[in-house]
Formats: C-alpha cells, structure tokens, sequence
C-alpha cells in the first residue's frame, strides 16, 4: 500500500514530463489484496506488489482506456487482456515525419533529461516515466526501435526481445513479422525481473566478463556517432578491457551496404534507393493495413474498424489528430498521416513484390547480418557492441551523456535468435563493472531536467 502511494505521488508530482496518460483506478484496493496475500504468506512472485507502466498499446481488461494515443479509440473496450498483461497479473506507424513522443490524446511526453529533445521511438513515455522515478519498470514494444532507442536516451535499461518469444495477443500491431515487446528499468535486474523468472539466474557481475568476446561494427554503427559519443563508448572498452574481455573491431555485417543508409539507419532505404523488393518498409505498411484491421474487428463500443475509418478520423479532427500535413494540421505531426495513407495505398496485398521484400531483409539482417557478425569469419563473438533490425534481441544500458545538453546514450548488446539469457548475462556483467568503475565507464544518472519549463512541439533533433 505504501509503495502504491508512493508512485501515484510520483505521477503528480512528475506531471510536466507528460509521461503517463491515465492511472488505473484502482491501484490502492488491489495493492491491498496484495498486502492481505503476504500477510497469509501467499506471495505470486517475484514482482509480487510491484507498480508498472505499460505502453498503450498493450490491452488491459480493466478501467483503463487502449487507444494507442488517439482520441479516435477513446471508450472502446477491448476483449481480453493482452498475453503480457495476463502473465502480470499471474505473477506509431502514422506519420514518416512527426515529434517522437507526441499523440493526440496524451500531447508530447518528454524526457526527464531534456525536455526539449528528441524522444525516438513510441515506448518513450515508458522509458521517460521509469527514468523519473515514476515506476520501477514498465512494458513498450516495437517495430523498429521503439525499445531500444528511448531506454539509451534516458540512461535506463531496456530489453527487446526476440520476436515471437512471448505472445503478441493484446498488442495493436504494426507488423506482426516485426513487433516485439520490451521492458525497462533502471537497471539490468530491474528489466530482467519483467522479463521472466527464469531468466534471473543468468544475472551476474563484472567478473563474468574474463574470456568474454565483443564484436564492434564501427564502420557501420560506432563511426555515426558524434566525437563526444565515441570517445566516451571508447572509455568504457578500455574499462571492458582489463575485465578479461576481448574487444574485435572491424566486425561489420556484410550486408550493411544494402541495409543502412551512409547517414544512418532508415527503414525505406530500399525504397530511397527505388527498390521495393528490397524495402522494409514495403512489409511495415502491408503488415499494419491487415494486422491493424484484425486488432479492431475485436473492439466494441467504437465505430472504428478500419485504417480507412481512423484516416477519416484524423481528417474529421484535424485540430487534434493532425490528419493533414502542417499547416494546416499540427506540427507534431508534420507530414500529416502518410504513413497511414502509404498503408492504405498497400490495400493490404501481399504480392510478389511484398514476399521479395520479406524474405530480402529476413536474410540479409540475419543470416548476413547479425547471424554473420557473431560467427566472424571463425572468430565466434559472444555479443555485438550495436544494434541492427533482425527481429533479434538486443539489451541496452546506460553508455554516457552529453556535456552539452544532457542527453544519454546507450550501449547495446544483440545476440542471435533466443539469445536473451546470454545478453542478460552479459549486460549486468558490465553494468557492475560500471558501478564499480565509480563512473569512469558511464552508467546510470540522475535525469538534470535541462530546459525544464521550454514545451516545444515539435521536440528538436540532437
């Protein structure tokens, strides 16, 4: 009960982050049946008590509202609790030019760190609240670095995991080929413990690391950085270092030149470069027309049932919604909903052109991209000090911040296929090496709350 006090007085007090759309309703007569439970000795696990977010896109069958941001799914009800929210209790594809973070329901949800800046990626309340202390851990998912992007900028720990590893009944889908869900925490313990139970004896310590082998793809990741950045990631291997591990450069994927963009990752290189066979985006868009469909067929009490019905929606609230580009629409939602009209132009066909693209970017990010990278011509890896999109796992945790403007940024660790123990174990190994290192190798902050009373929208790129 105490701790249920605690954290709703965190949500009041912590309100200008906009980091938590709605309350449950009852958390104070369900953290009492909880305390009546332990006090009768019957305790359900090992989260037993404790408070979470979950991004709202993940269906609870309760008084809260699952509306993905949008006021257009406002008093819907969904059918059942999603699988990851049944498994608690036992134990923004729109636009390709928006403000991370932002919806029409909640506004701009913002980082504790700066909160003035890009949030990317859809889970980045999630993140934010975790990182202010609002609740110990909480649940995201994503298509594409929804996860992974906002837990490295608020300096917390996140776990994608593998895709298919547990259910994503529940979940409104961008692409069931893609989607995942995620969790986070302030620390590796913390996400691991929402994980699973069973993945709680590969946590360890920094003595792990002896005859560890990490992999670093600079050319094709760690060269993007800015100089600040690689410096301090470079400070941390050479604490990595001395620890027993050995550090391989070099270890690019072989198929990066079709997959990233010499400026970066962006998920229509294919269709950049006018080849939609080879273009993820080509799948995402075909994916949500059908999934999102099949997500909505089940709702009741709403008249929405179809991507033509929440276009139409957007239009019809153009002032909230951003239906069209801005201007005239609003500028969080710059390129208006084309994102939505690229899928509803997709009519949900899958065609020659969509089983090419599936099956080019399953190979090349796999077999020729991570899968080749941990093999390393001979030279097996234990971890890839990056990220790439493979529908794999990847861990980050805290890397360093900017001196500049407060922002964090993550180091992660992808490992192959259901490779999520061996990251687990490998991430808390140098997240107690950063502690023990007394800051010299990154780690954990305290969130400076730069530009605290600036509410920008759009937020502004780093």
């Amino acid at each position: 009960m105490k701790r249920a006090n605690y954290y709703q007085a965190r949500v009041a007090e912590s309100s200008f982050v906009s980091d938590v759309l709605q309350l449950n309703p009852d958390p104070l007569s369900i953290a009492a049946s909880l305390d009546a439970g332990s006090a009768s000795g019957s305790v359900g696990g090992p989260l037993h008590g404790i408070l979470f977010l979950i991004k709202d896109n993940i269906a609870s069958k309760d008084q809260i509202e699952i509306t993905v941001g949008s006021l257009a799914l406002l008093i819907s009800i969904v059918p059942r609790d999603a699988h990851v929210v049944s498994k608690l209790r036992a134990a923004d594809m729109r636009s390709d030019n928006y403000s991370e973070g932002y919806s029409g329901r909640g506004g701009q949800a913002r980082s504790p760190c700066n909160l003035t800046l890009i949030r990317d990626g859809s889970s980045s309340g999630i993140a934010g609240a975790v990182a202010a202390d609002i609740v110990p851990i909480g649940f995201g998912s994503e298509t594409d670095g929804s996860v992974i992007n906002p837990v490295e900028q608020n300096a917390i720990v996140g776990i994608k995991f593998t895709v298919g590893l547990t259910s994503r009944a529940g979940v409104i889908p961008d692409s069931l080929n893609q989607d995942t869900v995620g969790t986070f925490g302030k620390t590796a313990r913390n996400a691991t413990y929402a994980l699973a139970s069973g993945y709680i004896p590969f946590l360890t310590n920094r003595f792990s690391l002896q005859n560890a082998t990490f992999g670093i793809p600079w050319e094709t990741f760690w060269g993007l950085a800015d100089p600040e950045q690689q410096s301090q990631l470079l400070t941390i291997i050479s604490v990595i270092r001395p620890a027993g591990a050995t550090i391989i450069n070099g270890t690019e994927p072989p198929s990066r030149n079709l997959l990233v963009d010499p400026d970066g990752w962006i998920w229509m290189y294919g269709d950049i470069r006018r080849l939609p066979d080879e273009s993820e985006y080509t799948v995402v868009k075909t994916d949500f027309y059908n999934n999102i469909r099949a997500y909505l067929a089940e709702l009741s009490n709403t008249r929405i049932r179809t991507l033509e019905d929440i276009i139409q929606y957007n239009y019809d609230n153009d002032g909230t919604e951003g239906g069209n580009p801005w201007p005239p629409g609003i500028p969080a939602f710059y390129s208006g909903q084309d994102g939505f009209l690229a899928s509803l132009a997709s009519k949900g066909g899958i065609d020659e052109t969509y089983n090419q693209a599936l099956d080019f970017y399953h190979y090349q990010s796999r077999e020729r991209g991570i899968d080749a990278m941990l093999a390393n011509n001979g030279r097996p890896l234990d971890a890839v000090l990056a990220a790439v999109q493979a529908a794999y796992p990847v861990v980050t945790i805290p890397g360093a911040v900017s001196e500049e403007n407060g922002m964090p940024f993550g180091l992660a660790l992808m490992g192959t296929a259901w490779s999520e123990a061996s990251l687990v174990r490998w991430a808390s190994a140098i997240e107690d090496l950063q502690f023990a290192s007394e800051g010299k190798a990154g780690g954990r902050i305290v969130p400076r709350f730069y530009d605290c009373l600036r509410k920008n929208v759009p937020v502004e790129g780093e």
